[in-house]
């Protein structure tokens, strides 16, 4: 967990996307999730985090369903929802964090 820790802490937004190989609507999001990074660029990290492989990270953030995306910023969340989402409401979340 210490890498990840370190990831969230940065002032770069980090948008954290809890993730399972098996889950449908996690798949839904992946073209959405490349959209973003293509639209918003060095504005924001995406990191994906596989709930099955990493256990520890899901329990720690109480993640009870997938996909559940958390925005860091300095460390603090600055926003999580769960669910299939849009781009733009994505991308709103985000600017309003920056």
């Amino acid at each position: 967990m210490g890498k990840f820790q370190e990831i969230i802490k940065a002032d770069l937004p980090t948008l954290v996307d809890f993730y399972a190989t098996w889950c449908g609507p996690c798949r839904t999001m992946q073209p959405v999730l490349d959209q973003l990074k293509h639209e918003m660029g060095n504005e924001v990290r995406i990191l994906k985090i596989d709930v099955d492989k990493n256990t520890d990270i899901a329990d720690k953030f109480k993640i009870r369903g997938v996909p559940t995306f958390i925005l860091f910023k300095s460390g603090e969340i600055q926003w999580r929802s769960s669910g299939v989402m849009d781009i733009n409401t994505l991308k709103s979340k985000i600017k309003s964090a920056i």
